[in-house]
């Protein structure tokens, strides 16, 4: 007599169906409170459908970005905190897009593990919601994949896509820029997304305590600390000052992203002192012996976001922003130059 195959589910590779549907339940009600104008329908088709604002752009432009958060996720997953990781990507994408001068319109999200943690989704896709209400975006779709095999247990990775859109002219281009210019950093909340690869060798080479003291909380809740959303403030600015360029402060810090937004013929001279080195940043530097031009061009050392503008309209610039509760710092100036770098000065 032959050998019975076993017969075999889908369910048996590891993959549940049904734990998917309960997601997709569960997160439902999370992307209908960021719906906005321009949604029309939710969760749940093949494509996210949205429409653009009819008669209020004469020649729009759409803007997109998308992002993830890097190994933060290894130190949400150790300190079991994953809602405010929702946040951080939704802050990587929609910070990314308001520097050309757009608003977010939508976001997307893509979440892989080996095995899906409804629990643990839905805290992400919580973070992701409220992120997006900040942002003033929508959360039209997104997809989940469990992949046996391929994730360890408890690892996952995200990723999310957000889209904005632009009046063609008023597109902030880095023809905008002149000599003398003025630049002004919003400050940040700390490491928001990015240099967490050296910051979890510090930790390993330490032995540090993440529940140990740090200034006014632990040193979890510092590195924890979700990015800011600057697309409210931002948004603010543009109504009121003609802004030459914004640089959003991410990986490569200061030295890496001004040059982004900087036509030929010009650099950016920064005062060190104008800097607010936080303290997560000095622990870092103290606890890794880390050079301070590496601290530069690794972590965003205190500013998240860098506008630049006419010196008549700095005064304007800080008591807008201030006026939206962010911390502004007048850093430094635009200068000739044939080398579109930043200057580090005392």
């Amino acid at each position: 007599m032959g050998q019975h195959k076993p017969v075999l589910t889908y369910q048996d590779s590891g993959v549940s169906i049904d734990r998917g549907a309960a997601l997709v339940d569960r997160i439902r009600p999370l992307a209908r409170r960021t719906a906005r104008p321009g949604v029309l329908q939710g969760l749940g088709g093949f494509g996210a459908l949205f429409e653009l604002p009819a008669g209020q752009y004469r020649h729009p432009v759409l803007v997109s970005g998308t992002d993830g958060v890097g190994t933060k996720l290894k130190l949400a997953a150790r300190l079991d905190r994953h809602r405010t990781i929702g946040i951080d990507l939704v802050a990587m994408c929609v910070n990314d897009i308001v520097v050309c001068g757009a608003e977010p319109l939508y976001f997307l999200d893509y979440f892989a593990s080996g095995k899906l943690d409804v629990d643990q989704v839905a805290s992400v896709v919580e973070g992701i919601a409220t992120g997006c209400l900040s942002a003033r975006c929508a959360l039209i779709g997104g997809e989940t994949a469990e992949m046996p095999g391929l994730y360890r247990a408890g690892d996952y990775d995200l990723a999310g896509f957000a889209v904005g859109i632009a009046e063609k002219e008023r597109l902030i281009l880095p023809d905008r820029v002149r000599p003398g210019d003025v630049l002004i950093g919003l400050a940040s909340s700390g490491p928001h997304s990015n240099g967490y690869s050296l910051i979890r060798k510090i930790i390993e080479h330490t032995g540090a305590d993440l529940g140990g003291l740090l200034d006014d909380s632990t040193l979890g809740d510092k590195l924890m600390a979700p990015t800011l959303i600057y697309v409210k403030s931002i948004l603010k600015l543009l109504e009121s000052v003609p802004v030459h360029a914004i640089s959003h402060i991410t990986g490569g810090g200061l030295p890496e992203n001004l040059p982004r937004v900087l036509p030929k013929g010009v650099c950016a001279r920064i005062s060190r002192s104008s800097v607010p080195f936080l303290p997560i940043f000095r622990w870092l530097q103290e606890q890794g012996n880390v050079a301070e031009s590496e601290m530069y061009r690794t972590f965003n050392c205190g500013i998240g976001m860098v506008v630049c503008v006419d010196p008549a309209d700095a005064e304007i610039t800080r008591e807008i922003l201030g006026s939206c509760g962010e911390q502004t710092h007048v850093l430094g100036e635009i200068l000739d130059s044939n080398d579109p770098a930043v200057v580090f000065e005392p």
